[in-house]
């Protein structure tokens, strides 16, 4: 019981950790943010190349 307790204060105390939980997160964040772009460009794009067969196909 004892030697458990040890080694819960070693792992509470360890910080290594914590920087690629940080890294991790700004990873996800940055991974989301082009997602989202993307997503939002794509469909700007697929309604200006429809307008552009639209005119096509109207003249």
């Amino acid at each position: 019981m004892r030697r458990g307790r040890v080694a819960w204060r070693v792992l509470a105390g360890d910080r290594r950790g914590v920087t690629a939980v940080e890294y991790a997160l700004i990873g996800m964040l940055i991974f989301l943010v082009i997602v989202t772009s993307v997503g939002t460009l794509g469909t700007a794009v697929q309604t200006l190349y429809q307008s552009i067969a639209t005119a096509f196909t109207a003249a």
